[in-house]
């Protein structure tokens, strides 16, 4: 078999043949599916004929058809445990979630696709690699840890690795060579939607999402507000995004942030969360000259664009999920290794020891000045290659 090393990856092997269709099973929320685009467009580079089905869920097809990617189509996953997840009773899957006759009605017609290639990017294989096989693709790649299914061709997972990378990996086991990102684009008629949101009388406009799917990655709504009155003070707009679920946060954000500011740059702050389905999203983001956030799909999706970012991460994170570079993006990092309220060791909690029980943020010692210099700096860099 023909192996060639791509630098700060792992082996690219040989291209498998006669490549038409080629599944992804990726579950999760927003930023997981972004994490694995890298290795979708180089799966695209290396098989131009090949079309790409995104086994996911439905925030990935809603993504997938508001903006210009390397996913043709998206199939929706049956809930199945540790892929994708049906109702849960505090953090435990329940078993009578799972619904065995949607999963075989999903799986007789992922079988009728003849798939000729099959890539799990889902985590370490425990329950993903069993439910891959079954698709009956003729090849098969994909992580796995030691108590794992064997896939046709396996990565080991290690917990700690940059997931971008990780999944550049895999799909250099199927022959894919990484290569830079494309950059996602997204859809004329979101950016016509988002076009009354832009304020023509300020040269600069930051987006800040302040949520985060888990509580113990988000910064203080108060420290965020500090940021977005500050960021504004300087003349830039503000707007601050969020789901529905997430409009409360954002609102107290924009309230606290409008109180610290003089009644000329007021006005400057304000929430549309709630407001915004993710291609408007996606066509805000692509227009703003810096994001500021937590580790959250937002914040991946704006990398995605190619907008600078200022993330605000727990150090774990950042190994995972932080981006690599510097030039675009600044990483804050909060060094806390335990939890705030009963110590116990939470850098192993996700993988190799269940949660403590507590959401307490684990993103302390961060300074607010410190950020809003770097959204300032990446400001100046983004006008200045926007050529405003």
């Amino acid at each position: 078999m023909d192996v060639r090393l791509c630098p700060g990856m792992g082996p690219v092997l040989e291209k498998f043949r006669g490549v038409q269709r080629i599944a992804v099973l990726r579950g999760g929320g927003l930023g997981d599916l972004i994490y694995t685009y890298p290795a979708l467009n180089a799966l695209k580079s290396a098989y131009p004929q090949a079309t790409v089905t995104l086994l996911g869920t439905p925030v990935h097809a809603a993504l997938a058809a508001a903006t210009d990617g390397p996913v043709d189509d998206v199939e929706l996953l049956p809930v199945a445990r540790g892929v994708h997840d049906g109702p849960r009773n505090g953090e435990h899957f329940e078993d009578d979630a799972e619904d065995t006759a949607a999963q075989e009605a999903f799986f007789e017609a992922m079988r009728a696709r003849e798939f000729d290639l099959a890539l799990q990017m889902h985590g370490g294989g425990r329950f993903s690699n069993p439910f891959l096989l079954r698709l009956g693709a003729r090849h098969t790649a994909g992580t796995r840890t030691k108590d794992a299914e064997h896939l046709e061709r396996n990565l080991d997972y290690v917990y700690y690795q940059n997931e971008p990378e990780r999944w550049l990996e895999v799909a250099g086991l199927a022959g894919a060579p990484g290569s830079v990102p494309a950059v996602l684009l997204p859809k004329h008629g979101h950016r016509q939607n988002i076009a009354t949101l832009r304020d023509p009388l300020r040269s600069s406009l930051v987006v800040v999402h302040p949520g985060a799917t888990d509580p113990r990655r988000r910064w203080p709504a108060s420290n965020f507000a500090e940021a977005a009155a500050g960021i504004a003070a300087e003349g830039a707009q503000v707007l601050v995004v969020g789901d529905s679920s997430e409009k409360a946060l954002a609102q107290e954000v924009a309230g606290l942030a409008r109180r610290q500011l003089t009644e000329a740059h007021r006005q400057a702050v304000t929430s549309v969360a709630g407001e915004l389905d993710i291609g408007d999203l996606a066509a805000l983001l692509a227009e703003a000259s810096v994001m500021l956030a937590s580790d959250s799909g937002p914040r991946h999706l704006a990398q995605a664009l190619g907008t600078p970012t200022v993330g605000v991460f727990w150090l774990g994170n950042a190994i995972n999920a932080g981006p690599r570079g510097r030039a675009m993006h600044r990483v804050h990092m909060s060094w806390v290794t335990r939890c705030p309220r009963c110590g116990a060791d939470i850098t192993q909690v996700g993988w190799t020891a269940p949660h403590c029980g507590h959401d307490d943020t684990l993103i302390r010692g961060i300074a607010v000045a410190d950020v809003v210099q770097d959204v300032l700096d990446l400001t100046a860099t983004s006008l200045l290659l926007r050529g405003k």
